[in-house]
Parts: structure tokens; C-alpha cells; sequence
């Protein structure tokens, strides 16, 4: 030990192979030691890509699915329209049969058919030609 100042410094000769092979061994555990984390490391990134992608796929799934149904809702409310006019029209076909009288040939009243007088083409024209200049349709000049 050698003095120096009022402390003395302690040195602990160790010898040198020892201490070569507590390097070595720690060396090795420090070197196991990395591979271990790297080796947990890969495999956490490994399942971290694989939960990406099937949350994507899933996501995809849920979008198509959530599309289709869209449409279903889209179809069975126009069927439910569809469906409620036509109840509504025939409704309205069974309350009319109700409100009509079924008729009996002694309920008809026939009558003589009406003779209609035809014109004929020229006298309509002429017809037309002497009102239209009765309200000076054809004027003569500028």
C-alpha cells in the first residue's frame, strides 16, 4: 500500500488470468443476453405486422359487409313502399266494392242513339273562310 495524502489507495492484485476468463464469461452473457432481446425483438415485430395486416383484411371485410347491408336496407325499404302502396290500392278496391251497386238489366235505362250530322269538308272551310275575314283575319295590303 502506498500512502498518498491521508488515504491510502487499496489495489487488490488479482491475477491475470482470472480476470481474462471473467471477461470471457461475461461477454458470452452479455452476447446471449442481446441475442435473446433481438431474437423477442424480430418476433414482436413479426406479430406486430402480422395484427396489421389481419386488422386491414378485417376492416376490408367489415367495409364490404357493412356495404352490402346498405343496400339490403336500401331494397327492403323500397320493398316496404312498394308493399304498403299496394295494400293501399287494394284497400281502396275492397271498399269500393261496397260502395257500388251491382246492377240488374231492369235497373238499365236504354236510350235511342243520337244521330250526329256530318259536315262536310267544304262548307267547314268555307265556314272558317267567312269568319276570318268577319275578324279581319285576312286583310289585304302591308
Amino acid at each position: 500500500m502506498e500512502p498518498y495524502g491521508n488515504q491510502f489507495n487499496l489495489k487488490k492484485k488479482v491475477p491475470y488470468q482470472g480476470k481474462k476468463n471473467s471477461e470471457k464469461i461475461s461477454i458470452l452473457n452479455i452476447k446471449l443476453i442481446h441475442q435473446i432481446f433481438d431474437t423477442i425483438n424480430i418476433s414482436l415485430l413479426v406479430l406486430i405486422f402480422i395484427f396489421f395486416f389481419l386488422s386491414f383484411d378485417s376492416q376490408r371485410k367489415w367495409s364490404n359487409t357493412y356495404k352490402t347491408l346498405s343496400k339490403t336496407r336500401v331494397i327492403n325499404s323500397n320493398l316496404i313502399d312498394y308493399i304498403s302502396k299496394i295494400e293501399e290500392f287494394y284497400i281502396g278496391e275492397l271498399e269500393s266494392l261496397n260502395t257500388y251497386k251491382k246492377t240488374k238489366p231492369e235497373d238499365l235505362i236504354y236510350l235511342d242513339q243520337i244521330v250526329e250530322g256530318k259536315e262536310s269538308l267544304f262548307k267547314k272551310n268555307f265556314i272558317s273562310f267567312i269568319e276570318g275575314l268577319s275578324d279581319s283575319k285576312y286583310q289585304e295590303g302591308y
